[in-house]
């Protein structure tokens, strides 16, 4: 996996590891949220993890927790819609829009975003349409087993591989029928998504399994109830457990880690790249 092509004939790095900073302009996010609602705050948050180490920038408008509420289409663009302009005004950086509304998918595009990061996979009403009519912006398509108020009731598998590679096998299929090529896709397994303590685990520990798909793969995990519950922590005690999945996942093929602690996450990365490559002088 060498590069993916982006807008404007842009491309994005995935010979090593690139770190996607999150920038949650919702008020009920599980970690953040309320930080970031302002543009000026949004703005500054997203200057400041691209100087850590960030490349792409994922905006959000929609907190996708477990008990979350549904957010208006209405809402949700005067939330993302304006920071990813002001973003844009100033930087060329990749821009990822976190949402599964058509709706929003398309505005954020004409505003500037680079990527679509879907959790539903473009499963709503229009977003194969929609994400098919920008045939140079990739689609990142998460695997999620219920939905964001009810996934985590009592999440259920047959095979957890196998049922997370059947619906990857579908999406792709529904993707290219739809017009969406294979190479603009990202994958997600979706951790914390419809999955148990159990299937978290599975998941981190044979991250790697979903690389015979021979699609980027991103992994998000920043600060989630998996190490919450593992290690009885609170979601700002979880650092050092993001890290450590962070690291599991790079050194199993992820190309893109979508983290809340950008500079941390980078010098993980940055050790990682040392030990694995070595180092041009002391």
């Amino acid at each position: 996996m060498n590069n993916l092509q982006l807008p404007r004939g842009r491309v994005l790095d995935l010979t090593c590891p690139q770190i996607m900073g999150i920038l949650n302009v919702t008020p009920d996010s599980f970690s953040d949220g309320g930080s970031y609602c302002q543009t000026d705050s949004a703005v500054n948050q997203a200057i400041l993890m691209l100087k850590q180490g960030a490349t792409i920038i994922d905006i959000g408008g929609e907190s996708t927790r477990p008990g979350a509420p549904d957010v208006t289409l209405e809402d949700e663009l005067q939330r993302v819609i304006p920071a990813i302009e002001a973003i844009r005004s100033i930087s060329d950086c990749v821009i990822s829009i976190d949402t599964s509304k058509a709706e929003v998918m398309a505005a954020a595009i004409a505003a500037g975003a680079d990527i679509i990061n879907d959790v539903r996979a473009l499963q709503e009403a229009n977003a194969l349409e929609v994400a098919a009519q920008f045939d140079d912006v990739p689609v990142c398509l998460m695997h999620m087993q219920g939905a964001p108020r009810t996934m985590q009731l009592n999440p259920h598998y047959e095979d957890l591989f196998s049922d997370i590679n059947a619906f990857f096998d579908a999406r792709i299929a529904a993707c290219e029928q739809a017009g969406i090529k294979r190479e603009r896709l990202i994958l997600d397994p979706g951790f914390g998504f419809g999955k148990n303590l159990q299937h978290n685990f599975a998941l981190l520990g044979r991250f790697a399994a979903f690389s015979h798909f021979q699609l980027p793969l991103l992994a998000g995990l920043s600060r989630k109830s998996m190490f919450g519950k593992l290690l009885n922590r609170d979601t700002d005690k979880r650092l050092a457990a993001s890290l450590a999945g962070a690291l599991l996942c790079a050194q199993q093929g992820a190309h893109i880690i979508r983290v809340h602690d950008v500079q941390e996450t980078a010098d993980v990365l940055q050790v990682l790249h040392a030990a694995c490559n070595g180092v041009e002088h002391e």
